[in-house]
């Protein structure tokens, strides 16, 4: 038999319907390509999201974790033992409580963790410290490392340097949030032939650190504002202060922004002897003079931290 040729009509449909065919396809490939794709990224996101909530929380606890050694440093010094370098002392602590907390990390959330702190660095306040750490994870076929970078604050914690300038061998106290000098003090000025070393006899000095609110200091010259301050405990920033690290190390000063407090002495005697700013007495050694002679709590300041604290002239303190 003999077969019919397709007339053009017939060309026509085989040639729409193949057309449509393959568009079908092509549209089918695609589909299943963006919903591949698209499943993908949902994934990768997925993923993002758990370590970015990881790398979060582990950060929180580093600025925690981070004050917690510090502290252990303190009780180290406080335990009369004493620290030669107080960076290397709180990255072994860290390091320590940082492997506890990989620890719980892999129960919450099953993940690998590891993790190395690299510094431990004087910030640009005072009343922080700076915490560099490297963490790495990996959660299945996912891993990431990165550097995070933590601020601890020291508020709370309690000041070193007394204790580890004067040992707890010299008799010096730490009871009722006040550092209690006894006799310390004075035999420690008798030693290096300072004047009027009797007028430290039963000095004290806050013990807790606690960041002054009267700002700038000259408020300090305000009615009851010293009164306030003493009474509280407030430190002070000061460029000739110690930083916290430094005080760990029994640094009177450093090269560091750091801090001062007032040692106040309870004597009747009105003899010049050293200005009560920590640095001066552990550092600096200058003398000053009681603000008012009569009250035997004044303090005793020389001109220049009496003009910082607004204290020059002013008789209503």
């Amino acid at each position: 038999m003999k077969r019919k040729k397709l007339d053009s009509k017939g060309n026509i449909i085989v040639g729409t319907t193949a057309i449509l065919v393959v568009a079908l396809l092509l549209i089918c490939i695609f589909v299943v390509t963006s919903l591949n794709y698209i499943q993908n990224s949902n994934i990768d996101s997925q993923s993002n999201d758990i370590f970015k909530n990881i790398i979060d929380d582990y950060s929180t606890n580093i600025e925690i974790l981070g004050q917690r050694s510090i502290g252990d440093a303190t009780q180290k010094v406080y335990n009369g033992l004493p620290i030669l370098d107080s960076e290397d002392q709180i990255k072994k602590n860290l390091n320590k409580h940082l492997e506890e907390k990989n620890e719980e990390f892999k129960k919450k959330y099953d993940i690998d963790l590891d993790s190395e702190t690299l510094s431990v660095e004087p910030s640009d306040s005072p009343w922080k410290i700076l915490f560099k750490v490297r963490l790495n994870g990996k959660k299945g076929n996912e891993e990431f490392s990165q550097v995070i970078e933590r601020n601890a604050s020291i508020e709370g914690l309690r000041d070193p340097l007394p204790i580890a300038k004067l040992t707890i061998a010299s008799g010096v106290m730490a009871y009722g949030d006040k550092i209690h000098y006894k006799t310390a003090l004075s035999a420690y000025m008798l030693l290096h032939n300072f004047d009027s070393p009797e007028s430290y006899i039963e000095a004290t000095a806050p013990m807790t650190i606690k960041k002054c609110p009267y700002d700038p200091y000259v408020h300090h010259g305000d009615p009851n504002v010293l009164k306030d301050c003493l009474k509280t405990g407030y430190f002070h920033e000061s460029a000739d202060g110690s930083c916290y690290l430094c005080r760990l190390e029994a640094k009177g000063k450093c090269p560091h922004y750091g801090m001062e407090v007032f040692i106040q002495t309870h004597t009747p005697l009105g003899n010049e002897s050293l200005s009560c700013s920590d640095h001066v007495v552990f550092a600096d050694h200058y003398n000053g003079e009681k603000i008012d002679p009569n009250d035997w709590n004044s303090l005793i300041l020389d001109s220049s931290h009496r003009k910082k604290y607004g204290l020059d002239g002013n008789e209503s303190y």
